[in-house]
């Protein structure tokens, strides 16, 4: 017997995007968090960085903020979007302050505290408000405490959503989300979950590149499932690469932040040579697209394995003081950052595109709303702007909670749902399959669909994706689901939309370069991909 909960609100995925959500709607609402592992394996809990937001209206303004952000996204941003994220940014930066975040402070001349603010690329002010090295662990780990607090939310670690639930797929004549089936990974019990809201708030797909900064829950699980329940998803092509990972091999994914570069590091060829000025007048500061394909040039021009990343010219208590988590991690790895520069490499790091939501964060099905990187809004256009992406998970993720606290007494709870049926599967004694086709998915995105591209090797990619998609499709039809098949399911179909969208573009605009059309196009639009079962 399949075990059922219901629940008013139902939300998947435990960052800054599903805590903030949770913490909105706990005085109000009975809520399902889910998080398929522990509630801080996710992103945010590894994002250094910080916020940007405008906190020094005497150096900076919003109007700045805005036009930042709408240079970096290269034209795609939505300008509307924009100014509707930057305006809400301050008062979401003084919610995360009451609720107890201990962002830096320094004295100023006349002795008072004030927030520390630091410049990261793409900006033209410093406005970048952080907790030292280790924003997003500051973050979740103070929102993750307030949520064990809350009666009303029941926390459900170690949870992986198999698919979602909706009307059309139950054959009802209103296609709204209803609930999503979800494997327990501890019981391997698929278990229904009925909710009146449902939230996708599961980040992005780093995992489906060879080389990621990104954590091992980020598989694309969010974007999956919404394609499956017949959401649009944009923009997909755009992928950025962080342009410095440090290159180590025991150390595949550690994040060198940008605030190293943002505070005067500077990027040296492996002889000890700069070289950013010859690619953009900005040099150390360029958009993180424009660093990314510098260093991927000179890597191929000079068939390294890395550049290196060096600050030790400052002095050794300011890089000690800004970066203690980088300078301990690095010492640890052999590498001291205050006397010597370190390996970097650029890696996979955000997913620009996502499923399509409005400003509330409401997608295509009625009652499933989509928050945090997983989400297309609009904001980042065809760059992300340093240090806006968890900007975007708090004002979406408040929007979205006032969105359903507008509606939540409206909704009647959902009809009974069938249990998940698995009389005709069996366990799976080929588990190597996995593994393989796993490996192979992430090195031919690397190799094919990486920073830079030409549409030979997109298409060779896009043969692959399919032998592999007729594959995986078979094996789930005929064994049961464990959490390496769905994740792997999931970012086979994610691989397959990349692609897809990036043989659309024919053009090379910000995070998209392909060699064969190296110019942009004079018209300029989104990549909007339709699921076939929602198509006219």
């Amino acid at each position: 017997m399949t075990q059922e909960y219901y629940y008013d609100v139902l939300i998947l995925g435990t960052g800054a995007a599903g805590l903030t959500l949770a913490l909105s709607l706990a005085d109000h609402a009975k809520i399902a968090l889910c998080s398929k592992a522990e509630i801080n394996s996710g992103s945010t809990q590894y994002a250094q960085g910080g916020i940007s937001a405008v906190l020094d209206d005497q150096e900076d303004s919003i109007a700045s903020h805005v036009e930042d952000t709408l240079v970096a996204g290269a034209g795609l941003c939505n300008p509307e979007i924009v100014n509707f994220t930057v305006a809400n940014g301050p008062e979401r930066i003084h919610w995360l302050i009451q609720q107890g975040v201990p962002f830096t402070e320094y004295p100023n001349s006349k002795g008072y505290f004030h927030y520390h603010l630091t410049r990261e690329g793409g900006h033209s002010h410093r406005r970048v408000i952080h907790a030292e090295d280790a924003t997003g662990k500051a973050i979740s780990d103070t929102l993750s405490a307030k949520v064990r607090q809350k009666a009303n939310i029941d926390l459900f670690e170690r949870h992986i959503t198999v698919d979602l639930i909706t009307g059309q797929k139950l054959g009802l004549e209103t296609n709204r989300c209803l609930g999503a089936y979800i494997l327990n990974r501890d019981t391997s019990k698929v278990l229904t979950f009925r909710a009146r809201f449902v939230i996708l708030a599961t980040g992005g797909a780093g995992k489906v590149y060879l080389y990621t900064s990104n954590p091992d829950v980020a598989t694309g699980d969010g974007i999956a499932t919404a394609w499956r329940a017949g959401c649009r998803i944009a923009n997909m092509e755009f992928i950025q690469f962080h342009p410095t990972c440090l290159f180590h091999p025991n150390e595949k994914s550690f994040l060198v932040s940008e605030a190293v570069r943002g505070e005067g590091g500077k990027l040296l060829l492996p002889d000890g040579q700069p070289f950013m000025e010859r690619f953009d007048p900005r040099a150390e500061l360029a958009p993180r697209d424009v660093v990314a394909r510098a260093i991927d040039h000179e890597m191929k021009r000079l068939g390294g394995e890395y550049v290196l990343l060096d600050i030790s010219h400052k002095p050794n208590t300011f890089i000690i003081e800004h970066f203690p988590n980088i300078y301990q991690r690095c010492l640890e790895l052999g590498y001291d950052i205050t006397q010597q520069p370190i390996p970097v490499v650029p890696a996979a790091h955000y997913t620009c595109g996502g499923v399509v939501t409005n400003k509330q964060g409401c997608t295509d099905i009625p009652g499933l709303y989509a928050v945090g990187e997983v989400a297309f809004t609009g904001l980042h256009g065809a760059n992300r702007m340093a240090s806006n992406s968890l900007l975007e998970c708090l004002v979406f993720a408040h929007a979205a909670g006032q969105e359903i606290l507008k509606h939540l007494n409206d909704i009647p709870p959902p009809p009974l749902i069938p249990e998940w049926d698995e009389s005709r599967v069996t366990n799976s004694d080929e588990e190597v399959v996995v593994a393989h086709n796993w490996e192979e998915l992430r090195r031919f995105m690397w190799d094919y669909v990486g920073i830079v591209r030409t549409t030979k090797r997109l298409q060779r990619a896009k043969r692959r994706v399919d032998m592999l998609q007729s594959e995986i499709h078979e094996y789930y039809s005929n064994f049961r689901v464990t959490n390496d098949l769905i994740e792997l399911r999931n970012l086979t179909l994610v691989a397959d939309l990349i692609i897809r969208s990036a043989l659309q573009r024919k053009e090379s605009r910000g995070l998209h370069y392909t060699l064969d059309y190296p110019n942009q196009d004079s018209v300029i639009q989104n990549t909007v991909l339709t699921p076939p079962a929602v198509e006219d």
